[in-house]
């Protein structure tokens, strides 16, 4: 009787070989696929439009220098509201409800933190440059634009 492969260690240290090699030539269009189903990830996400900068409030612009620009979004019935300031953003997801918010830098970094029950998160870091905010709940996803700058 024959041993089996498994049982033999020169042929399981081969057939575990060839499985290695074979996971390293992924077929381009796998690599392909993979890439377009990232980038359909959030494609339930609704896409919360901006209606109010203060950067561009031209009467909060000239009385305040330097302090916190707030932004507000909003999508349907859901509304995000971000205070940027020198060290941190603040936000609030209305309706209030639990989950977590995401803060995307366009140069692919993200923070992650708890939006609690009121709605409220908060990120320990200014965002510099190119920023937007994903907030995921049990009721779906929203996420804003992207938005340049910090405090103003």
């Amino acid at each position: 009787m024959e041993t089996p492969w498994w049982a033999d260690d020169e042929r399981l240290l081969a057939a575990l070989g060839q499985a290695r090699r074979a996971a390293d030539e992924v077929p381009p269009e796998f690599v392909s696929a993979a890439k377009v189903a990232f980038l359909w990830r959030d494609v339930e996400a609704e896409l919360a439009a901006l209606v109010y900068d203060s950067a561009l409030d031209r009467e909060l612009v000239a009385v305040t220098r330097g302090g916190q620009r707030v932004l507000i979004f909003r999508s349907g019935t859901d509304t995000i509201e971000a205070e940027v300031g020198p060290e941190t953003l603040l936000g609030q997801l209305l309706p209030p409800r639990p989950g977590t918010a995401e803060r995307q830098l366009a140069t692919g970094e993200a923070e992650t933190t708890p939006i609690d029950e009121a709605g409220c998160f908060v990120f320990s870091s200014a965002p510099s440059g190119t920023f937007r905010i994903r907030c995921r709940s049990q009721e779906g996803v929203v996420r804003t634009p992207w938005v340049t700058g910090g405090p103003r």
